[in-house]
């Protein structure tokens, strides 16, 4: 793909390898948890060699994910500081998503729906890790009460985080020129000041 050298760089190769990590390894993740939740899923089991391997790697790839997310959230975390302008888009979210994007509060690098977005995946990917660490019965020997609390957790915020990934993978195919960002690190300038005027006046200066 040929781009145009005025294009704005907007992430770097290791934020992007960042990025891919945390999102293949939460697919996995979603594939195999899915599994182990329903019977209905249980061939999903196969695509990791059976339902023992999967159940082996399926804690490791959840600590990989969970160390990426820690980098990403150090990453991105001071990016994502809620503002009045974010608050402000949030409340004509709804004007946006009928196709007015035209009286939205100017935004920075990130918009309201993003940051929102980046706290929720936070939480979840916390109450993930815990839980997790407390079901994870070969490592550990938590009381059995805490196993059940945590069981109970894990499902429930996993099924929360893929309601917040179909979100986020759908948001990033509606606004056209989202995914080159995270492809190949740039976006083009009419695309920063249409959706981020805040961050493409800073990198611009005009």
């Amino acid at each position: 793909m040929i781009r145009d050298p005025k294009d704005l760089k907007r992430y770097e190769p290791a934020e992007r390898a960042n990025h891919w990590v945390v999102g293949i390894s939460f697919i996995l993740l979603a594939l195999s948890g899915l599994a182990f939740f329903h019977p209905a899923f249980f061939p999903l089991t196969q695509l990791f060699g059976g339902p023992t391997w999967a159940r082996i790697i399926h804690p490791y790839l959840g600590v990989l994910m969970a160390v990426s997310f820690i980098a990403l959230y150090f990453r991105f975390a001071h990016l994502n500081k809620m503002t009045p302008a974010d608050k402000e888009w949030l409340g004509k979210v709804g004007q946006m998503v009928n196709g007015d994007d035209h009286n939205m509060p100017e935004q920075g690098k990130y918009n309201g729906g993003q940051k929102a977005m980046f706290w929720a995946m936070a939480i979840c990917m916390l109450l993930m890790a815990v839980s997790g660490l407390l079901i994870w019965r070969a490592w550990f020997g938590f009381d059995i009460t805490l196993v059940r609390l945590g069981a109970v957790v894990h499902a429930a915020a996993g099924a929360v985080m893929i309601g917040l990934i179909f979100v986020h993978v759908y948001a990033a195919i509606w606004v056209k020129g989202t995914i080159r960002a995270m492809w190949y690190g740039t976006v083009t300038r009419a695309w920063a000041k249409q959706h981020h005027r805040g961050w493409y006046r800073q990198m611009t200066g005009k």
